[in-house]
């Protein structure tokens, strides 16, 4: 089990950049595949990016080409580079992490989750 904090969320205007950051705090996140969920307002919780161990990447199409996702093991820290941000980008994002094998875009996969950080995107 591994112990999950976001930060870095908050308001931007439309077109504005947010790096959000997920630490772990119990277990080096090394030896995790880590992935990003959101929840906006009356949603789903939606999967947004995965970084699995070895550094491979998928998004959803809806953030491709906006978002980022990379990891620092040496800082055990998992980040989301949010650019081009746009009002529907607004929900509060959960990091989560497994280390089982599965379909990566599914949150059931996932063990362990953070807290959630408020993204707010004004326009």
């Amino acid at each position: 089990q591994v112990q999950l904090v976001e930060s870095g969320g908050g308001l931007v205007q439309a077109g504005g950049s947010l790096r959000l950051s997920c630490t772990a705090s119990t277990s080096s996140l090394s030896r995790y595949t880590v992935a990003w969920f959101r929840q906006g307002p009356g949603k789903e919780r939606e999967f947004v990016a995965v970084i699995w161990r070895l550094g491979s990447t998928t998004y959803t199409d809806s953030v491709t080409g906006r978002f980022a996702i990379s990891r620092d093991n040496a800082k055990n820290t998992v980040y989301l580079q949010m650019n081009s941000l746009k009002p529907e980008d607004t929900a509060v994002y959960y990091c989560a992490a497994t280390n089982s094998a599965g379909q990566a875009t599914m949150s059931r996969l996932y063990d362990d989750w953070g807290q959630g950080t408020q993204v707010t995107v004004s326009s």
